[in-house]
């Protein structure tokens, strides 16, 4: 139903104003007596054997919202009637900021994909923390970046205000240095500014009553050099895990005619180029640290082509827009099938 009657008239709008309307009517729909329990029957699979224990955390279902969705949690509870066993907000900064200019959201359709440059556009991460504090039972990670106006050598201070503020009230961390649309944010993934803004954190962390899992967002356009280093900057630093992968600045085998748009791809041109970091992550480290898959997740075998290269836990964002909430449930009950 989704892909034949809705999807064709939402692609008729700009990408960017169909997010914010979709929000709002399900945010409204979901008001409604009824709709909540109508969208659990028809999407939720609740199976104890889907119950995944990673990190010290158990997640219902191994099939999360990968952050950039619902970046100012404010969605989160309505989201998690579609199914998933987990949601990601953000990327949060400390302060609020529009984002890159607008048109900033442009659809491959040829190619299944979506190009971004929406940088880090968010309330604040007090705004995200207000609306937080009215959680009861979604499992949320929290996805943390730095102001666009601050300067490198000053970020790790943006990551520890983000940190300090979401601590009470998100289950995971993940620390974002991957999107290609924050002037140089990604050259915090050498390996020495990165291990320090990660062992930064992890010294706060430690200093808590209680350890928040701190994960670390990677870009698929990393070398395997590259890919080592994370893998040694995981060991030193004893940070929960990886999440692999951002989106790509890659275009190759493109189709569509917008594809010279500036800004990250995601969708089905990176599922092969994600799947095979994880399982170079999850083969080097000899399955030292668990990876949550992400990038190019359009149908259930996607799904288990990742968990099978070593993934513990997968995250939809892209393949949710093409594919519709159905996504979910497929994917879940695949994976009932494996069991």
């Amino acid at each position: 139903m989704y892909k034949i009657f809705i999807r064709p008239i939402l692609f008729c709008f700009d990408p960017e104003k169909v997010h914010h309307f979709t929000f709002s009517l399900i945010r409204i729909v979901s008001k409604i007596p009824g709709f909540p329990s109508l969208f659990r029957f028809l999407y939720q699979v609740n199976d104890k054997r889907l119950e995944t224990e990673v990190f010290g955390l158990k997640f219902k279902n191994p099939v999360g919202l990968a952050a950039g969705f619902d970046k100012n949690a404010v969605l989160y509870k309505e989201l998690s009637n579609f199914g998933f066993g987990f949601i990601e907000i953000g990327t949060l900064t400390p302060k609020g900021q529009p984002g890159n200019d607008k048109k900033r959201i442009f659809r491959l359709v040829e190619d299944s994909a979506i190009i971004n440059r929406m940088g880090f556009n968010n309330g604040g991460v007090l705004e995200a923390v207000e609306r937080l504090k009215e959680n009861n039972g979604v499992l949320i990670g929290g996805n943390i970046g730095k102001n666009k106006v601050t300067l490198n050598e000053d970020a790790t201070s943006d990551y520890e205000i983000c940190f300090d503020a979401l601590y009470d009230y998100v289950d995971y961390f993940v620390v974002n240095v991957s999107s290609p649309n924050t002037p140089n944010l990604r050259a915090l993934q050498e390996k020495e500014p990165l291990t320090q803004l990660l062992q930064t954190l992890q010294n706060k962390n430690l200093a808590k009553p209680k350890q928040k899992p701190v994960l670390l967002k990677i870009a698929p356009d990393l070398t395997d050099e590259q890919l080592l280093d994370i893998i040694d900057i995981v060991e030193e630093t004893k940070i929960a895990g990886v999440i692999a992968t951002n989106t790509t600045i890659s275009r190759s085998g493109l189709k569509s005619c917008n594809q010279t748009e500036t800004g990250g791809l995601s969708g089905k041109p990176l599922t092969s180029r994600s799947t095979e970091v994880i399982r170079f992550l999850s083969q080097k480290s000899n399955k030292a640290f668990p990876i949550i898959g992400v990038g190019g997740i359009h149908s259930a075998a996607d799904a288990l082509e990742k968990l099978e290269a070593g993934a513990s836990l997968i995250q939809l964002y892209t393949g949710f827009i093409y594919e519709g909430p159905a996504l979910v449930k497929k994917i879940n009950k695949a994976i009932l099938s494996k069991k």
